[in-house]
């Protein structure tokens, strides 16, 4: 229709030039016939009327392109805005220049709509607390708000239109990919100034009808001072308060580095265990301070006259130890271990003035060597501890080497392997329960259940002495199946008499995670008592976690989805950080009783149980303190905002019926510990 009324304007134009030239030829015969013109018409005359012609016809061409040119523009301009064919049919009769500018005037009002709803989005995005950066399909920053603009000191025009890996530092620009995974990373960028900032960050794809451009969106957030505090944790966990070298648990890691590069290299190991005598009568006549200052000088002067390749560390109270890498034969090492030994006595036996007091400290030592008397840590410290318990029934020397004669415990520990699978197989494995109390309420809200052994000749046999048995003879994985068995019994029969029996929690091994099967031997369990998962807490230690996260991060997850709560145990005691545990579905992290045991010893103790928690709660577990032992403990993990505590304060482990108890009078308000949160 558009088109025929085009073409209809330019045949008018057409038809009325010609009538036009035809009129003028018209008149000019006319008066040639009346005599006002004579002869032949002027050859001038004729080029006028066919330059009329000509203008006339041009004119007509003009105006028919001036008509398309409106009317595509008209018509673009219409699709544009978004006009409908209705519309567009019923206006056909409207001047194309009228519609035209209509349309342009719709056309600015949307771009204004448009720079209006992306500065609304701009100044919603500068007012987020979290850098946000805009990127391209290729990486290239295209826009970034207030808070990245501080976090990094660059502009945004220092920004825009680079690579987002130019702002990385560089051993992180190749980890660093753009990718929607709906996961926390981390990164680490680098400042206008030069300076790293540690980040914790989520990309999301933008693919949102409506936007122009496609591309990722960063949300990232400066994590300095976490890093800052888990660094202190870490250092804090493996380091002694006191004497400000090793703890226990950093020497037994140092003393395994040293047998791995021993078994590399044919190096050998000696062992020495120290340990200061009649140090309780030091504190007793001069008082603890003092016996602190004479562990503190014990510290430094074994740091001082260390040799070289070897460490120290301090492993309880008034015992030490010294672990020495050797390159020579074992005779040129027994020489020498007997001279170093001699030295150190004469050393760490000089008098200490402490408070105005002159204290004579005597030393005992006893060594074991790899790979003579041992080829892992735990053998090597226990021989040396041997030897040292010789050493100090001895009148004759003040530091004996070990021999395999002393060492009745490796026959008593061949005895304990036989009679622990026995007892196994005689049911005569017990379970008892070491209740949790919420900090805030009081209430019993579970219990740890813990395996113990009863032998008739000897009474209980510690877990610490017997699970590593049941790991090395690989009974754990029978024993660790049947306490959860017996665990679910106890619930299902709580269940049926009263309600709110609390979430009991389990330990695992390594040795059943790595069954390949353990998820559905779970849940086969559960089925079995009828006891719903969120009634069940499996703990995993640190170190566990650890030892192979591609493969226990997989089994934790299928764990989560059943419904089980999982938990970190003993935490503190291992070497990861929480920003590493990221990963895994943990809902629970208990704190190492050594850590709870501090926080009444040192500052430095209060300061890794407060860091852990803020740290845990930013995580969004909760936090359980195990080995809470007295009031005064409770009453600090009151103030650090601590969850949940269990330990010898809320009594013993006890037997399932006395669980059951408990229960009962924690349902009446009579439990007898709920003064302390009255």
């Amino acid at each position: 229709m558009r088109a025929l009324t085009i073409l209809s304007r330019y045949l008018v134009t057409t038809i009325a030039s010609i009538i036009a030239v035809a009129a003028c030829i018209a008149a000019s015969l006319a008066a040639m016939q009346a005599g006002s013109l004579s002869g032949v018409p002027d050859p001038r005359t004729l080029a006028l009327l066919a330059g009329i012609a000509i203008a006339a016809s041009l004119a007509a061409r003009l105006a028919f392109r001036q008509a398309t040119t409106l009317h595509t523009l008209a018509e673009a301009s219409r699709q544009l805005v978004g006009a409908d064919e209705n519309a567009a049919g019923d206006a056909a009769t409207t001047d194309d220049l009228t519609r035209l500018t209509a349309s342009l005037q719709q056309i600015t009002a949307r771009l204004q709509n448009t720079t209006v709803s992306s500065d609304h989005l701009e100044r919603v995005l500068d007012t987020l607390n979290d850098s946000i950066i805009v990127t391209n399909n290729e990486g290239i920053v295209a826009h970034i708000n207030i808070a990245a603009a501080k976090m990094l000191g660059f502009a945004a025009v220092q920004m825009v239109g680079k690579p987002i890996q130019e702002f990385l530092t560089r051993q992180h620009r190749n980890t660093f990919t753009l990718t929607d995974a709906n996961r926390t990373c981390e990164s680490a960028f680098i400042t206008r100034n030069g300076n790293e900032i540690p980040v914790s960050y989520s990309c999301s794809r933008i693919d949102t009808e409506g936007f122009s451009a496609q591309g990722f969106i960063i949300a990232a957030r400066d994590i300095s001072e976490r890093k800052m505090t888990e660094r202190r944790i870490r250092y804090l966990a493996k380091i002694d308060a006191l004497t400000k070298i090793p703890n226990r648990m950093q020497f037994q890691h140092l003393l395994q580095q040293m047998i791995a590069r021993a078994q590399k290299d044919a190096l050998q190991i000696a062992v020495l265990y120290l340990d200061v005598d009649h140090f309780k009568e030091i504190n007793d006549t001069y008082g603890h301070t003092a016996g602190d200052t004479c562990l503190e000088s014990v510290a430094s002067r074994l740091t001082r006259i260390l040799p070289e390749y070897a460490v120290s560390g301090r492993l309880a109270g008034d015992e030490f130890a010294i672990a020495i890498e050797w390159k020579g034969p074992h005779d040129a090492l027994t020489a020498y271990l007997q001279s170093f030994s001699k030295h150190l006595l004469t050393d760490l036996g000089r008098p200490l003035i402490v408070q105005g007091h002159e204290i004579h400290m005597e030393l005992s030592i006893g060594i074991a060597c790899y790979p003579q008397h041992g080829d892992n840590v735990i053998d090597l410290i226990r021989n040396a501890d041997a030897a040292l318990y010789h050493t100090k029934r001895s009148t004759d020397s003040k530091f004996e080497f070990f021999d395999a004669q002393m060492n009745a415990a490796a026959v008593e520990r061949l005895m304990l392997k036989s009679k622990l699978r026995r007892s196994y197989e005689l049911d005569e494995l017990l379970v008892h329960y070491q209740p949790k109390v919420d900090v805030k309420t009081g209430a019993v809200v579970g219990a740890e259940a813990l395996v113990r052994w009863e032998l008739s000749e000897r009474g209980l046999v510690l877990p610490s002495e017997f699970i590593p048995l049941a790991e090395e003879t690989n009974l754990i994985v029978p024993i660790g199946e049947w306490v959860l068995n017996q665990v679910c019994a106890d619930l299902s029969d709580w269940q049926h008499r009263i309600a709110g029996t609390g979430r009991i929690s389990v330990n695992l091994s390594l040795k059943q995670l790595a069954q390949p099967n353990f998820t559905s031997r779970i849940q086969h369990i559960l089925e079995r008592h009828k006891i719903a998962p969120e009634a069940l807490e499996l703990e995993i230690t640190e170190t566990v976690l650890m030892r192979d996260p591609d493969h226990t991060i997989k089994i934790l997850e299928q764990l989560s989805a059943l419904g089980l709560t999982l938990s970190i145990d003993d935490f503190g005691t291992g070497y990861s950080s929480l920003s590493a545990l990221q990963q895994f579905p943990i809902k629970t992290l208990k704190i190492d009783k050594s850590f709870i045991r501090d926080i009444l010893v040192n500052k430095d103790g209060t300061t890794i149980v407060s860091a852990i928690i803020d740290l845990a709660h930013s995580m969004n577990m909760d936090v359980v303190a195990e080995g809470v032992e007295s009031e005064l403990q409770l009453s600090y993990l009151k103030v650090l905002n601590c969850d949940v505590v269990q330990g010898l304060l809320f009594g013993e482990p006890m037997t399932a019926k006395n669980y059951f108890d408990l229960l009962v009078a924690n349902s009446q308000g009579n439990a007898s510990y709920q003064k302390w949160f009255a």
